[in-house]
């Protein structure tokens, strides 16, 4: 059972599936070494690693959060984790911007062109999200026009919906990269 769940969604932590079979932490452990199945973060990497296309227009560092699925032109996948940087400290809730960006970054990453710049977005924020908790933003291409792409990202923490986006984004062809380099 456990490795079911796992096999359909690697991003679970040992405390989420704790919670999701009523176990204590110690049994998911236990039952996660007996069965052979690595920590969340080896999983993550393990899922990167056979997934993974070339992103073109980031560099992987420029990516907000740890990109973890990319099909290029088609939907991407990241996770970002709210540590105590990314809140306001009177509160413990995530400043926006951080999850704008998350969702925007990845939007720019999706697409298979050298330069993508984000022209317009519209955003909502369903709930604040706190401290601890983890984001999972999926970025789908809804339709492409010329230089143009709609790219639907969605940003959940495990099941719940907390952001949403539509980003319209253009493919720069005519983009001198070199006098940026200077």
């Amino acid at each position: 059972m456990l490795g079911k769940v796992l096999q359909s969604s690697p991003f679970y932590t040992d405390e989420e599936l704790a919670e999701h079979f009523q176990v204590s932490i110690q049994t998911i452990r236990l039952d996660r070494l007996e069965l052979g199945i690595p920590e969340v973060r080896e999983r993550i990497k393990n899922v990167a690693k056979q997934t993974l296309d070339e992103v073109k227009s980031l560099s992987l560092e420029e990516v907000v959060g740890e990109l973890v699925d990319v099909q290029l032109d088609e939907s991407a996948i990241s996770l970002l984790e709210i540590t105590e940087e990314h809140i306001f400290s009177r509160t413990q809730i995530a400043r926006g911007h951080h999850i704008f960006a998350q969702a925007n970054s990845l939007a720019v990453a999706v697409i298979n062109a050298d330069v993508v710049l984000t022209a317009a977005a519209r955003i909502r924020y369903v709930r604040p999200v706190r401290l601890g908790e983890r984001l999972i933003a999926k970025a789908f291409v809804r339709e492409t026009q010329g230089d143009q792409s709609k790219v639907r990202v969605e940003t959940r923490v495990q099941d719940e919906l907390v952001f949403s986006g539509t980003f319209r984004v253009l493919r720069m062809k005519d983009f001198d990269t070199e006098t940026i380099d200077k």
